[in-house]
Formats: structure tokens, sequence, C-alpha cells
């Protein structure tokens, strides 16, 4: 252990000063571990099947398998030294209207999918996704939704054959 104080502010969110783990990046991954584990020992309550007949507890022991995997890789990763104008640098304001933007358009996407079908409903969330972006106009937004919303339309209704009208029943579909 060293004798040498630390520089002031190079042990914020650090734990027992300058060679402790990042506080931040050690309860990110441990939370991480703790998800995953309980997403694993869930799924194993079900079937889980092969890869090729995937049973219900297949994505969810792979999944917070994964996710154990990342969690991990995190809490070892914080116990690297890391540069204190780098952990403590400003971010700036939090960019609540994009996230606003994100969470109306999964919310919008929850709640129509059913009534307005896959078309609109894709092609009004991926706008607004898109709106969401660091300076991103209108007309920009537009190319990006419909591009989107085409190749999703190809992907999950023709290839994949997924279930879900491209109109609904509020669009008389």
């Amino acid at each position: 252990m060293s004798t040498t104080p630390a520089a002031p502010g190079d042990h914020a969110g650090r734990l027992g000063g300058r060679s402790g783990p990042s506080l931040p990046d050690l309860m990110a991954g441990a939370t991480f571990v703790v998800l995953g584990l309980a997403f694993a020992i869930g799924g194993s309550q079900y079937d889980v099947g092969t890869a090729l007949r995937m049973g219900s507890g297949y994505v969810p022991i792979a999944l917070g398998g994964i996710l154990t995997v990342l969690g991990l890789v995190i809490v070892v990763a914080s116990f690297r030294g890391v540069d204190p104008t780098v952990a403590n640098a400003d971010r700036g304001p939090i960019p609540w209207q994009r996230m606003g933007l994100l969470v109306g358009a999964i919310l919008f996407f929850g709640f129509t999918v059913g009534g307005l079908g896959l078309g609109p409903s894709l092609l009004v969330t991926t706008f607004l996704a898109a709106l969401a972006g660091h300076g991103t106009r209108p007309g920009r937004a537009l190319v990006i939704a419909i591009g989107l919303t085409a190749l999703c339309l190809v992907v999950f209704v023709s290839l994949l054959q997924l279930r879900l009208p491209i109109l609904g029943d509020w669009l008389g579909g």
C-alpha cells in the first residue's frame, strides 16, 4: 500500500483510493452478473431443448449467460487503473428530450402494432427513434424511417414469415 497521498479528486468513484476498482464499473458489472444469473437460473426451470429445437428455457439461459460473462468482464475491467480525468469527465446535460423520444417510440410501437399493423407502426417508431439522433432533421429521419421499415418488412414478413398484418384493423387491413 502506498504512503503517498492521492491527488485531490483522484479517488472519486473509486474504492480504496488510487489502487482500488472503479466503483461505478464494479457496481454495473455486479448488477449484470446478478441479473444474468437470475435469468439463467429462472430459464433452467423450463425445457431447454437444443439449438435446432429450442425449448422455452433456451433463450433466457443463453442471454443470461451472455449477460453474466459481460458483467464479469466489466468487473475485471473495473480493477484496471482509470485515468481520473476520464472517470470524472463532464459528459454534459442528460438529453431528456431524446430519451423521451426513444421511450415514446417504443411505447407507441407496443400499443399500436396490433391495431395499425406492422408497417405503419414501424414507420412511426423508426421516425421517432431517428429524430432522437443528435442533429437529425425531420427529412433525414423520414428517409431513415422509410428505409428501415422497408428492410424490416422484407426480413420479418417475407423471409421470416412473421404472422403480423402489414396493415392492421384500424386501417382496414
